[in-house]
């Protein structure tokens, strides 16, 4: 665990990429097989589990430090992240522990989460004691299950690579899928030639950056290719070994949560890989994202919530063909090759992204600026010649979104932020206009400047109405505009919308509160779903009483 600290030390206190990838470097070739396994699996984000209720951690804690809550509240308040302020308040080691990050979190974590609640007490006590600074530190940010730090996925495989020797783009396809923390699989994943690759094993997705104003500045348009941007599930569809896996961007497999997919796929040549998005869609267009979120989180779709919101996998690259690697290719050569083996039948449910034809970027720009009336986020731009990637890299893909939705909201309720931002409330909930009353219809975390925080902050704090806990109830005064991407109807908020990635364009200074928007402008954005099909062996409304 000292080892482990130390690099999570290192690479917190550093905000140059030499020196991160140095630091993952050095750890990586001298730690224990095992360690370097969980290490990874820790600073990608792989698995990780709350061992304990926070409300448990909270009471123990609390308990141990001989506080009241209320004083625990202040405290938590003030320092803005749990873990800290538990390693804060737990005092002095008495019996030091000194064990690999091995068996902290294949021994100790498991006995902790199995055990009674009088012996994860005791468990939990003993970490305290036997662990300070860093190192106490990162184990409460295990138990918790929320441990990060500032380092990107690409760069922990870059130090690995580093490390031993590999190509980057070789260690991140051998971590794709199923791969678990073992020592074993670490050994393979650093092997100068790996064993046969599972069947199911998906490829590194290649990802976009978005681009700012005109595009103009890429180039001839000649050079590139148009689509839409789609507002899925980013997926791999992959038919193996006479299977189908379908692979989520975050290394999730769902292919049972989506049938339709999955059949579809049986139908594809052996040795395929299709790179796409899983889209909710009905009578030709996208259903919007609001309507997949109804399948994200079941385990299995039942007959009626397949009927309610089909799907289809809209494909846009082929990566893998009668088992062979085509990522090396360009862009142009895989498109041909896709639109051969998937337009003859494009109307089911594997489908082509079409693409958006224009002669100049203006005339491009028009089609964008339509990206609404077809239910999409914009347009995204490929080189023609480009290969398929590895992770976001600059240069030959780019997203080109369609500007923001907003609205001018008010701040009503404030929340201290976490880590540097802890001691301001920079946690925002705006609400607009309803029958004479403020409703809260977006929480926003970004957007103003330093300088704004700290005045709104000495706003907040000089105008409270109430407090709940963390929570500020503050003077209805200040305005913001807010951006955001989308809006539909929600049941599960009070103001019965929801809008999608709310963020603070600016703070409206020359508006009072009395002219910001109202809940029922909000409500006229939503676009409605379009109806489902007829089916013609259920008489309609009506005609009930015909057939008695």
């Amino acid at each position: 665990m000292k080892r482990f600290a130390a690099l999570f030390d290192e690479l917190d206190q550093t905000t140059k990429t030499n020196l991160k990838v140095a630091a993952l470097e050095r750890y990586f070739r001298q730690a224990d097989p095992a360690d370097a396994a969980h290490a990874l699996a820790l600073l990608t984000g792989l698995g990780q589990k709350r061992a304990i209720g926070r409300n448990k951690l909270i009471e123990w804690a609390t308990e141990r430090a001989q506080l009241s809550d209320w004083l625990f509240g202040e405290c938590y308040d003030a320092v803005g992240d749990l873990a800290e302020t538990i390693g804060l308040i737990a005092g002095k080691i008495n019996q030091p522990l000194e064990h690999s990050l091995t068996w902290w979190v294949e021994d100790f974590l498991s006995r902790l989460a199995l055990g009674s609640d009088s012996e994860r007490k005791r468990l939990f006590y003993q970490a305290l004691d036997g662990l300070e600074g860093t190192e106490r530190f990162v184990f409460l940010k295990l138990l918790t299950g929320a441990f990060r730090v500032g380092v990107s996925k690409q760069l922990v495989l870059k130090g690995i690579a580093q490390a031993f020797e590999l190509d980057a783009k070789v260690v991140a396809h051998r971590l794709m899928g199923a791969w678990r923390p073992t020592a074993e699989s670490f050994r393979q994943l650093t092997a100068p030639q790996s064993a046969e690759a599972d069947p199911s094993q998906p490829y590194p997705f290649f990802l976009a950056h978005p681009i700012e104003g005109s595009p103009s500045v890429l180039g001839s348009i000649e050079e590139w290719s148009a689509e839409w941007k789609w507002d899925g599930i980013r997926a791999q569809l992959v038919r193996r070994s006479k299977s189908v896996y379908l692979w989520s961007r975050g290394e999730e497999l769902v292919t049972v949560r989506y049938p339709e997919i999955r059949d579809a796929g049986q139908k594809l040549p052996e040795g395929t890989v299709l790179d796409g998005e899983i889209l909710p869609f009905r009578n030709g267009q996208p259903l919007g994202f609001a309507a997949l979120q109804k399948r994200i989180g079941l385990k299995t779709a039942s007959k009626r919530i397949l009927a309610e919101v089909p799907v289809i996998f809209m494909a846009y690259d082929l990566i893998e063909a009668e088992g062979n690697d085509l990522r090396s290719l360009p862009w142009q050569s895989r498109r041909e090759q896709l639109e051969h083996l998937l337009l003859p039948s494009s109307q089911g449910t594997l489908q082509v992204s079409a693409r958006v034809e224009a002669a100049n970027w203006d005339e491009l720009d028009t089609a964008r600026r339509s990206s609404r009336e077809h239910g999409v986020e914009g347009l995204m731009l490929k080189r023609r010649i480009s290969p398929y990637g590895t992770g976001r890299a600059r240069g030959d893909w780019w997203k080109w979104k369609i500007d923001p939705l907003s609205f001018d909201g008010v701040l009503i309720y404030a929340q201290r932020g976490s880590g540097k931002r802890a001691g301001l409330h920079t946690d925002y909930t705006l609400g607009v206009w309803h029958d004479g009353a403020l409703t809260p219809v977006a929480k926003a975390y970004s957007g103003l400047t330093n300088a704004e925080l700290e005045e709104v902050d000495q706003f907040i704090r000089e105008h409270t109405r109430d407090k709940f806990g963390p929570v500020r109830t503050v003077e209805p005064r200040l305005v913001m505009e807010i951006a955001f991407e989308a809006i539909q109807k929600s049941p599960r908020h009070r103001s019965g919308i929801a809008v999608r990635f709310p963020r603070i364009v600016r703070w409206r200074r020359d508006k009072p509160a009395a002219a910001a928007d109202t809940l029922e402008s909000l409500a006229a954005l939503i676009k409605p779903m379009p109806p489902p099909p007829i089916d013609p062996e259920k008489p309609r409304q009506g005609e009930l009483f015909d057939l008695l």
